[in-house]
């Protein structure tokens, strides 16, 4: 598979590997269940001829409600097959439906005027908690019941079209699907496997949601390579971080992928006297992406998982988006982290990466996450004019190239044409680049601004999130007037609540000379967070504004 290769679709591709690596299976832990490459081909041919005697047409949205199991892969795969664009839909916590999701699905499914969800037989329960939202839930088992297999009536389709919608997981309100074409979608994943040198020797195992980017095209960057891939689901990780990590370890998986929380939830999971118990020595790539990366966490972690035989090479910082089919840039492989100490203030309020000493006051370390992938061009450019930005100056990240989409699916059409200019695709991100390596510094629409300073929403949480009382570092910061608001989760009440609010305000002071501060404290677990971890600032400002 590589991006010279303009026949290929999806189809084409699974098909080569059920050819070739028949027998080679993806295992899904948490279901205890297994497929074979060769089965999943056929699985998916018969949920085709079932989906083509259905009508469904051309490039049309299918949802697919599944956990991580076989049948979201057989669904995709089938949809694709079909002439169908396959649009995973995000679960509700717990696979039960909360308040808020049947509002969330009907909004997503109305924004890509979507007709069937092909649902997984055990989310059976839920569906008529959901309600009437106008679209038809079709069981994947009841689906392909007493249906054949027959690829002659699939009809043929061209690498040009419509493969995968994938509704981004940030906190807007408008739901916004990115449009992925069958050749974004294998330049994508021809990007990652050169950027790794993914092998046959290789093993991918991936606990994060198959509706987010980095778990489905992680798991489809294996799958289609035709080597095993382990998955779990994103609830086995979060209840027990060690059982995960002695399972993935006992397979010799060489590559997974998570954000940055992850990596810090291993660490408070696993104390470093029982470190050894585990034999990391096979893992190749640790992917860290899809949320700011900790220069403590990632140092925390290769100092802890050392005598397990974790080399401090694995560590592999990235960066990525759903709209680049996932990888953007990556680092050299067999390269130990690398950071960049820069002057905290002067990158806020200047837009100016002034490096400094780590043990500056005010220094703060961003990683770098390497330098362009396969088929993808990076600019930086200044956030008022558009124009190209030198070494060390922050601005807007602008992307283009084959695995980039084309544009969004429903939501704001005019919000999401503004992210085009001149072919190159506003990334919403900040960053700089350094002697050809791209660093990335937060969110545009993160940056706060309070009494004519700037601030990075993420350097206000870091002032305070390790203060004894904020529940497993949770918080947020947002701008709320002319203040900072600072929303912390915390199972403190009276007296010692207050005692949290007074020690964060003055950590917020002592740090970054903040005094424009407003605390709100929360209980545990109300900070909404994306799909892949990510806190939603937008969304946790809300919360303030109900209380």
């Amino acid at each position: 598979m590589n991006s010279s290769r303009s026949s290929e679709t999806l189809t084409t591709l699974l098909a080569g590997v059920a050819a070739a690596h028949p027998r080679v299976s993806a295992t899904f832990w948490s279901v205890s269940e297994r497929v074979e490459y060769a089965e999943l081909l056929l699985r998916a041919q018969t949920m085709a001829t079932a989906l083509v005697r259905r009508g469904i047409g051309r490039g049309e949205p299918v949802g697919v409600l599944c956990p991580n199991a076989p049948e979201f892969l057989v669904a995709l795969f089938g949809i694709a097959a079909a002439g169908g664009a396959a649009t995973p839909l995000p679960l509700p916590a717990g696979a039960t439906a909360s308040a808020a999701f049947p509002a969330k699905l009907a909004a997503i499914t109305a924004a890509a005027d979507m007709r069937t969800i092909l649902v997984s037989p055990r989310f059976a329960s839920m569906i008529p908690l959901i309600g009437d939202i106008g679209v038809e839930f079709v069981d994947t088992t009841a689906l392909v019941d007493g249906i054949i297999a027959d690829t002659e009536v699939l009809p043929a389709h061209s690498p040009d079209d419509l493969a995968i919608v994938q509704f981004t997981s940030g906190s807007t309100a408008l739901p916004k699907g990115v449009r992925l074409t069958h050749a974004n979608v294998v330049s994508g994943l021809s990007a990652i496997r050169t950027g790794i040198d993914l092998g046959l020797d290789d093993q991918g195992g991936f606990w994060l949601p198959l509706f987010h980017d980095m778990g489905l095209f992680g798991t489809l960057s294996a799958v289609l390579r035709g080597i095993p891939a382990h998955v779990w689901s994103p609830l086995a990780f979060v209840k027990d971080p060690a059982r995960w990590l002695s399972e993935f370890a006992a397979t010799a998986t060489t590559i997974t992928a998570m954000p940055n929380f992850g990596y810090e939830a291993l660490l408070g999971a696993i104390a470093p006297e029982r470190v050894t118990d585990y034999d990391l020595s096979h893992w190749r790539i640790a992917f860290n992406g899809a949320e700011p990366i900790a220069e403590s966490v990632v140092t925390a972690f290769c100092e802890r998982f050392a005598p397990a035989g974790f080399a401090p090479s694995t560590m592999f910082g990235v960066y990525g988006m759903a709209e680049a089919t996932l990888a953007v840039a990556f680092p050299p492989l067999l390269r130990e982290p690398v950071f960049d100490w820069v002057d905290r203030a002067l990158m806020s309020d200047a837009a100016v990466a002034h490096q400094v000493s780590r043990t500056d006051d005010g220094a703060r370390a961003v990683a770098s996450v390497g330098s362009a992938v396969e088929g993808i061009a990076i600019r930086v450019v200044h956030t008022t004019t558009g124009a190209d930005l030198p070494d060390g100056r922050v601005g807007e990240i602008l992307i283009q190239g084959a695995p980039v989409t084309d544009g969004y699916l429903g939501g704001d059409r005019d919000a999401a044409d503004d992210r085009f200019v001149d072919g190159w695709l506003r990334t919403g991100d900040l960053g700089y680049q350094r002697d050809g390596e791209l660093f990335v510094t937060g969110r545009c629409k993160d940056m706060i601004t309070v009494r004519g300073v700037n601030y990075y929403a993420q350097d206000v949480e870091a002032a305070v999130r390790d203060l004894d009382g904020i529940h497993k570092g949770r918080c947020t910061a947002a701008a709320d007037d002319d203040v900072i608001a600072l929303i912390a989760e915390t199972e403190h009440v009276g007296t010692e609540a207050d005692a949290l609010a007074d020690a964060i305000r003055a950590a917020a002071t002592a740090q970054l000379g903040l005094t424009a501060v407003r605390v709100h404290l929360v209980a545990p677990r109300s900070i909404p967070r994306t799909s892949s971890g990510k806190l939603q600032r937008l969304a946790a400002r809300d919360l303030i504004g109900r209380r």
